[in-house]
């Protein structure tokens, strides 16, 4: 299998994009104890067939996956149903660009763009446009302003206030 794979210098990440990474997953992952859905960290790849018929392999920074027994070794074949990815500077072009558009075409159900320099997520929604084509909307930008909006819109169950997501991001390391 011949994949198409964007190299992104991970070099040299701040410890900042790992502390809300570890954040999210401890907040969420007992929340989802004894059910048919997983977080997942950063360690996790899924593997996706593009419109254009290539594939591709990306690792989220997060993911809640319900669909666990489809997969090829290592790597997932089907869409978790919620993705986030934490900017940094050799990733943020990417992540906003095509990285959301490989998970649009794949109809995961919600993304969230964080920004934990800026204290900021934006979460995008999956629905679909008059031609029935998916299309991601922005749900809401949270910042510290308007923090007790926080949610993940599929898992409405699932809590994670907006400090705890950013714990420890102040520190100096």
């Amino acid at each position: 299998m011949d994949l198409n794979l964007q190299i992104t210098d991970m070099a040299g990440a701040r410890p900042e994009h790992s502390t809300v990474i570890v954040n999210f997953v401890a907040a969420v992952r007992k929340q989802l104890m004894n059910s048919t859905c997983y977080v997942f960290s950063d360690n996790i790849q899924y593997r996706f067939k593009t419109d254009a018929g290539e594939d591709k392999a990306v690792i989220p920074d997060a993911s809640i996956n319900c669909r666990i027994k489809s997969r090829r070794g290592s790597s997932f074949i089907e869409a978790p149903r919620f993705v986030m990815e934490v900017l940094s500077d050799s990733t943020e072009e990417y992540d906003r660009g095509e990285k959301k558009e490989l998970y649009r075409q794949q109809e995961i159900d919600e993304y969230w763009i964080v920004d934990w320099r800026r204290k900021q997520v934006e979460i995008y929604n999956l629905d679909y446009d008059q031609d029935g084509s998916p299309q991601y909307y922005l749900w809401e930008t949270i910042t510290e302003r308007n923090k007790e909006e926080l949610k993940i819109v599929h898992f409405p169950n699932l809590k994670i206030t907006f400090d705890d997501l950013f714990a420890e991001v102040d520190i100096d390391y």
